[in-house]
């Protein structure tokens, strides 16, 4: 369970990272990088950080490009949003809009199989 710091301090983070990510490298690739949710630990010290993807192929890759940048990004945030505690950033790709893709797929199936 998130208490109300960890979402507020999740929210902020969200905000400043999302702008940051547009700036600094949605001309790089073609497609949409989003920020899907953000997950503080208990602490406020970990930012675990949930990536999706549009219209990329290579999500790994720019996962990579993400992560080698961490220390700007990290610094950056820190100089935008006063917290304590700087926290360290863990990012990750979420696979829950490709997930939700298969099973509208597999329910439509159903459903024409049904008829």
């Amino acid at each position: 369970m998130n208490s109300r710091r960890q979402k507020r301090v999740a929210s902020l983070i969200k905000e400043e990272l999302s702008r940051l990510l547009v700036e600094e490298y949605q001309n790089l690739f073609s497609g949409l990088i989003t920020i899907t949710r953000i997950e503080m630990s208990a602490d406020l010290k970990s930012a675990y950080i949930y990536l999706s993807f549009y219209g990329q192929k290579k999500k790994e890759e720019i996962l990579e490009v993400i992560e080698k940048k961490k220390g700007y990004l990290r610094k950056s945030i820190a100089s935008k949003v006063k917290l304590k505690y700087n926290p360290k950033l863990i990012f990750s790709i979420d696979r829950t809009p490709e997930y939700e893709e298969k099973i509208e797929k597999l329910m439509k199936l159903v459903k024409k199989n049904e008829k």
